[in-house]
């Protein structure tokens, strides 16, 4: 199946969900993560949920992010570039949506790239080598070939792994773990 077939096909899947079984996915994700060798670190980057495309609701690892005492980074994006801006998550940062139904700070303090030490990705679909298929635009890829080479990368994923192996091209970055309501996945 191509790129384009499989965001076809999972963003419908996505669209079918009911709130609330999103919401106990969300739930059960978060759950799982807890389980992975990755709380001794300091700087998480996490993306906001974009409700829009049904995305996994991240709110469920901002509490324990929160809970562990984390500095969590969030993005706003540069559509005339694809690149991301990134920027520590505090009390004041006020967050609005774009017009993409993306959730983006106003401004903050900015944290480089290669401060990050995990970052959750988006995707619509992976396969069981760690390629993944995000939105189409390289947004992620760019940002983490800006990480650290250790950054560890986990994909959040409603849905299992792809038995057909996903296209990747030479600038695609293969995650560390994707994350599943019933799975955790290591490349």
């Amino acid at each position: 199946m191509t790129k384009k077939d499989l965001r076809l096909k999972y963003k419908n899947l996505r669209q079918a969900m009911l709130s609330e079984e999103a919401e106990d996915k969300s739930l059960a994700i978060a759950n799982q993560l807890l389980q992975l060798d990755i709380w001794d670190k300091t700087y998480f980057h996490l993306f906001l949920t974009m409700e829009n495309q049904k995305e996994v609701h991240t709110d469920y690892i901002l509490n324990i992010l929160a809970g562990k005492d984390k500095e969590v980074i969030v993005s706003r994006s540069d559509f005339e570039r694809y690149t991301m801006v990134h920027y520590l998550l505090t009390d004041n940062t006020k967050l609005v949506v774009n017009q993409y139904g993306i959730p983006e700070p106003l401004d903050g303090i900015e944290v480089p790239s290669n401060k990050m030490d995990v970052v959750f990705v988006p995707l619509l679909a992976f396969d069981n080598h760690g390629h993944r298929v995000g939105y189409g635009k390289g947004f992620y890829d760019r940002f983490l070939n800006e990480c650290k080479p250790d950054v560890i990368k986990i994909g959040l994923s409603f849905f299992e792994a792809e038995e057909e192996a996903i296209e990747a091209n030479d600038t695609d970055v293969r995650l560390d773990y994707c994350v599943t309501p019933s799975k955790i996945y290591r490349f």
